[in-house]
């Protein structure tokens, strides 16, 4: 098939969904056109990597200046921020000419920051190409969540001032396009609930997946770090700054009550200076490493991966990744509802802040107990949540979608 893929930001290893979307698809013969903006040279080195992949690349810069011009707009626009956040006009430009000379099977636009181009292309195309949005999550329902429980003043501030209209486009997009995609059951409710006669367009969970040869369990039988714990993920994201302020200074107050030569590593680019000052408030007991070359070093040493979500949407990568490298996990039920059949057994999910502790202190007396948990995870990921097997999920999405 002709593809178009439609990607507000440069897919990278942290953009792990349309990154590995582009990988896979690629991978299995299909001729791809990837329409994007990037940032900073390390994002066009990357659109050279694709490239050198046979992708087909049609980008523009967007600068600092063109991001602050665009909220200034929507500030003025009943559309939420994001909606505008990522507009170049000068893609858009390229985008007309892309589909006026050349014929796609189908669009792939992905997250609610890229929607405009797909309503956009929408209308150029005239039917003659079916248009997908991947709205990844519902950010309505993120919102929702983080305008009460963000940990961050500015942020419940944002989301609450964004909240309503974000509600109100997210139920138009839903009606908007020939399908819509989300990464969980839970998000598939949420975006059909914001329209009170349901969404016109059908809406398909297509989770996401875990690179099974990149993240993997250690080929060497080197023992893991007694009583270490590690915490991962973009750590400027208000949902993860708040996990780790509730992991920190909630949780673990009860686990060192019991074991005070317990450490929590706190791995991910961007720290937010509320994160930061956790590891100068506990020197010697918190860690925090901002941007790491390698995040397999700390999921093959640590003895568990803790992940106290407190809010959130969609499918936690980080617990993918730690399940995929064969470590036990312990988790809050906010994480389990993007889950399929079967991860019972290959998590510990934990309760209110006590009950989360209680089972940290378990695990960490149970040599036993955590190599079973490693090894029922990878083999849950290997079921559930292979590329290869979404890829060709996705890809029979645009062959039904395209007839």
């Amino acid at each position: 098939m002709h593809l178009l893929l439609v990607v507000p930001y440069v897919p990278t290893l942290i953009r792990v969904r349309p990154y590995n979307f582009v990988k896979f698809l690629a991978k299995r013969g299909h001729q791809l056109t990837l329409a994007t903006v990037w940032e900073n040279e390390a994002e066009r080195e990357q659109l050279c990597e694709f490239e050198r992949l046979g992708i087909q690349i049609v980008a523009e810069p967007l600068t600092r200046n063109q991001k602050l011009g665009n909220v200034g707009r929507a500030m003025l626009s009943p559309r939420p921020l994001q909606a505008d956040y990522c507009w170049q006009p000068r893609l858009v430009t390229k985008l007309d000419a892309l589909v006026a000379e050349r014929r796609f099977d189908a669009v792939h636009v992905e997250h609610l920051r890229g929607s405009r181009y797909g309503l956009h292309l929408k209308r150029q195309l005239h039917g003659r190409t079916p248009v997908i949005w991947d709205s990844v999550d519902s950010i309505t329902h993120l919102f929702e969540q983080a305008s009460h429980q963000s940990q961050s003043v500015k942020s419940r501030l944002m989301t609450s001032f964004e909240l309503p209209r974000t509600r109100r486009y997210e139920g138009q997009l839903v009606a908007s396009f020939n399908r819509v995609l989300v990464t969980s059951p839970v998000d598939k409710t949420a975006l059909q609930n914001l329209s009170d006669c349901g969404p016109a367009s059908p809406i398909d969970v297509v989770p996401n997946g875990v690179d099974l040869d990149y993240f993997a369990p250690r080929l060497l039988n080197v023992p893991r770090e007694a009583d270490a714990l590690v915490f991962s993920g973009k750590m400027s994201y208000h949902a993860n700054v708040t996990a780790a302020l509730y992991l920190v200074n909630t949780i673990m107050p009860r686990v060192w009550a019991r074991r005070p030569n317990v450490t929590v590593t706190i791995v991910g680019k961007d720290p937010a200076p509320s994160v930061q000052a956790l590891a100068q408030r506990h020197p010697g007991r918190v860690v925090v490493t901002g941007m790491v070359p390698d995040l397999r070093d700390y999921l093959h040493t640590a003895s568990v991966a803790v992940v106290p979500v407190v809010y959130g949407a969609g499918i936690q990568n980080k617990v993918l990744e730690a399940m995929a490298c064969g470590m036990p996990v312990i988790t809050s039920e906010k994480t389990t509802g993007s889950l399929q059949a079967g991860y019972e057994d290959a998590l510990c999910v934990a309760g209110d802040a006590a009950d989360f502790a209680r089972r940290v202190l378990q695990l960490l007396d149970n040599a036993a107990e955590r190599e079973r948990l490693g090894q029922a995870a990878r083999c849950y990921v290997e079921t559930h949540h292979d590329w290869r097997a979404i890829a060709g999920r996705l890809e029979c999405i645009y062959a039904t979608t395209a007839c």
